[in-house]
């Protein structure tokens, strides 16, 4: 599914989301001092092209290409005042890693990766019944668990990158909400493949989509 149709869905989602938000009662716990958890379903995917080189540093006419993955997250958000919060996102995803061009399309690696990210959010109406949100923030990348295929070896580097976060939180009775929710993640990381045969500077840079529910505290 490309960039455009993972929007359009978000963008539907969203909009029904507060269509149905409208007439929701808000809950009395929002501001300082209150927290909400969410639990999500979570759509992380990069449309990443990075060149592949060989040890001569030449293009080797090959392209990485990082498969996406959907799994749960949990978001933790605590107002450190009204209308501003501090947002965890927690959760980890298994990705496959292929070498590909207009003929190839080669398996190199599967790869797990725990990504978490904390983000700083503006709230302009953190009592609405639909409320939306913008952050930015930063993002720490470690791979583990990573399972080579027959014939490769790969190295991919941790590291920190930075995010920028748009959502909303709709009100349905009580203190719980529904949730939606948008990161880009800008991440590089150096893959070196059979000590140094082919490497990449990789840019990830993944999109984060997740919908699901929470409760304000």
């Amino acid at each position: 599914m490309s960039i455009f149709t993972r929007t359009l869905a978000v963008a539907a989602g969203l909009a029904a989301i507060a269509s149905a938000g409208q007439a929701a009662p808000a809950s009395p716990t929002t501001g300082a001092g209150h927290w909400i958890v969410n639990l999500r379903a979570t759509d992380v995917f990069s449309d990443n092209n990075s060149v592949i080189t060989n040890a001569a540093g030449l293009d080797s006419g090959l392209r990485a290409k990082v498969g996406y993955d959907v799994m749960p997250t949990l978001g933790i958000t605590y107002f450190v005042a009204d209308k501003l919060a501090l947002d965890l996102t927690l959760g980890t995803t298994h990705h496959t890693i292929r070498a590909v061009n207009a003929a190839t399309d080669i398996k190199v690696r599967e790869q797990w990766v725990l990504p978490p990210t904390l983000t700083l959010q503006y709230h302009p109406m953190p009592a609405a019944a639909f409320s939306p949100y913008v952050g930015a923030g930063i993002n720490y990348m470690m791979f583990y668990s990573g399972h080579d295929e027959p014939g490769f070896h790969t190295d991919l580097k941790n590291g920190v990158g930075w995010a920028l976060q748009a959502g909303a939180n709709v009100a349905v009775a009580g203190p719980w909400v529904l949730n939606a929710d948008a990161k880009k993640i800008f991440f590089k990381t150096n893959a070196v493949i059979n000590a140094g045969a082919l490497t990449s500077r990789v840019a990830l840079d993944p999109w984060v989509l997740s919908v699901g529910f929470g409760r304000r505290f």
